[in-house]
């Protein structure tokens, strides 16, 4: 038997896939390329924004062209939330939410009349915590350290579909960290829905969870993903200065840098708070790299507004944007909101924090030019070409080496290549 695979979204989806897929392994299945004829094809799906829906349904239809007797089995956020309107797609054989995803191949064997012993969990994974991590899909590995969240920010869908914030013990994550870490890969990213709520279940910190992770043998790097900024502490932030492994790296959300807006999004913090961690993230890691998501287009967003949250994002020292055009979602409180947004004004200002992200990454790459910094560079080859990332997430370009592939090795960083990438020799 076959199976294909095709993830949509999040990290935090790439990591669940990829355990996913040694379920599949496990009971004897050989994995083929997504668009290749395949006896199962698995999507796991994203719904934070109505493009994704639109990239789901995309997947979905091509699933069913390339491989028309197949089993198409939906997964994940969009299939949490809009079973039925998938189940009634032609072509496609099973739906299954968070709640169901790891019981997968016992699902498919009672559909298929198998009565077999199968390696897949039997859990409730909307309630409970069910630990994943990815494996040779890329030379860094996602490992999922929390999932839900309690937040009820006005535009979002992702607690109906994860569920409330959980995790497992920290004792739990490390023996993950340390599987990884025997595989040979040098870079961990910690990923979840909300990982600075981390411990909530289990009466334990997110702190804890980083200098545990910090003493794992073979690891070389681990990075934190996407962390909210009322939850990043000076002790975590004057911890991490002092880690050799974990990566000055942070990904902040902002949303919006009017305070007004913010407050109609339901965020728990006003902008000012943003810019203290900001500031207190350089004060003790100087070359932090420190990115931003931001919304443009919420409902009542003026151009005041916007100016508001253009001009602190300027004046902000940070590395790049994420830029977001909102996107409504039904059942959200945001959608009861009145002033929409037109669609016209909305991709204008999303190109105006475009171009600035552009300026701010270009600005932020110029000042290590000369530098020897480390890079671990990924299987990836384009035009004899390999990227990597340092461990300040530059993204370096190099000659194609296939020895140095999956290693941490030193790079001088020459310039700025066409592409926008750093360039280096060794």
């Amino acid at each position: 038997m076959t199976v294909s695979f095709h993830t949509l979204g999040c990290k935090l989806n790439f990591a669940e896939t990829s355990t996913i897929s040694r379920f599949f392994a496990e009971n004897g299945y050989t994995k083929v390329d997504f668009g290749q004829t395949a006896d199962v094809v698995v999507i796991n799906t994203c719904t934070v924004t109505g493009q994704a829906d639109k990239k789901c349904r995309q997947a979905i239809s091509k699933a069913v062209k390339s491989s028309p007797d197949a089993m198409i089995v939906v997964i994940g956020c969009f299939a949490e939330l809009k079973a039925a309107e998938i189940a009634a797609i032609p072509g496609v054989g099973l739906v299954l939410g968070n709640r169901d995803k790891f019981n997968i191949i016992e699902r498919i064997n009672r559909l298929r009349g198998v009565v077999a012993e199968t390696s897949s969990c039997s859990c409730d994974a909307y309630r409970q915590f069910f630990a994943s991590y990815s494996l040779f899909d890329r030379t860094r590995s996602f490992l999922k350290v929390q999932d839900g969240c309690d937040y009820r920010c006005t535009y979002c869908t992702i607690p109906k579909a994860r569920g409330q914030s959980r995790n497992a013990p920290v004792n739990e994550i490390v023996k993950q960290a340390e599987t990884v870490a025997r595989q040979g890969i040098k870079e961990i990213v910690l990923t979840g829905v909300n990982i600075g709520d981390f411990g909530k279940t289990t009466g334990e910190t997110f702190l804890q969870l980083l200098r545990t992770l910090d003493a794992v043998p073979s690891i070389e790097r681990i990075r934190i993903g996407s962390v909210e900024p009322n939850l990043i502490t000076e002790e975590m932030i004057a911890y991490m200065a002092g880690s050799q492994k974990l990566a000055p790296h942070f990904h902040i959300p902002l949303q919006s840098g009017c305070n007004t807006i913010l407050g109609l999004m339901a965020r728990r913090y006003k902008r000012e708070l943003f810019a203290e961690k900001v500031a207190l993230i350089h004060r003790y890691i100087p070359r932090a790299a420190i990115g931003a998501d931001v919304i443009v287009g919420f409902p009542c967003e003026t151009d005041d507004d916007f100016e508001d949250t253009r001009a602190f994002v300027e004046n902000l020292n940070l590395t790049y944007l994420h830029v977001f055009t909102y996107s409504e979602r039904p059942g959200t409180k945001s959608v009861e909101l009145p002033d929409k947004v037109k669609p016209a004004d909305a991709e204008r200002r999303s190109k105006i924090l475009l171009d600035l992200s552009a300026v701010k990454r270009k600005q932020f790459y110029q000042k290590h030019i000369g530098q020897c910094l480390q890079v671990i560079f990924e299987q990836r080859a384009k035009g004899g070409m390999m990227t990597g990332f340092t461990d300040s997430y530059i993204k370096v370009e190099a000659d194609y080496n296939a020895f140095m592939i999956g290693k941490c090795v030193p790079v001088e960083l020459t310039g700025i290549g066409n592409s926008g990438n750093m360039t280096g020799i060794f």
